[in-house]
């Protein structure tokens, strides 16, 4: 019999104030509703803030993604200044402009699916 181990993960948008950090943020939550992550979702501030529950947390999981809305590249940094390894993706580099971009449920779909592969 061919069992699949359940990969446990944490997806962490940057949710910036961009229309871009939005769409980060609905991607983790509908991530997260279809059973794809982890519930509930942690929280990157708390990593940003070296609470040690939230980097325990994430420490613990097999899969960390991180979604960040252009390319400044905040949530990014947070985990990088953590020492904590993740898969990142980047908004703009899957075609969405910072500013323009008119979020839908079919653009949060589309970007769901390419991070689930």
């Amino acid at each position: 019999m061919n069992e699949e181990k359940t990969v446990s993960r944490y997806v962490y948008p940057c949710a910036g104030a961009a229309d871009v950090g939005e769409v980060t943020d609905q991607v983790c939550r509908k991530l997260r509703r279809e059973g794809f992550a982890k519930t509930p979702m942690s929280c990157i501030t708390g990593i940003a803030a070296n609470l040690k529950p939230f980097i325990e947390a994430a420490q613990k999981m097999d899969e960390l993604i991180v979604i960040d809305g252009c390319p400044t590249v905040c949530a990014r940094k947070v985990m990088e200044n953590a020492g904590i390894s993740a898969k990142y993706y980047l908004l703009t580099e899957m075609g969405l402009e910072k500013g323009k971009t008119t979020i839908t449920p079919e653009l949060i779909e589309d970007i769901c699916q390419r991070i689930k592969g």
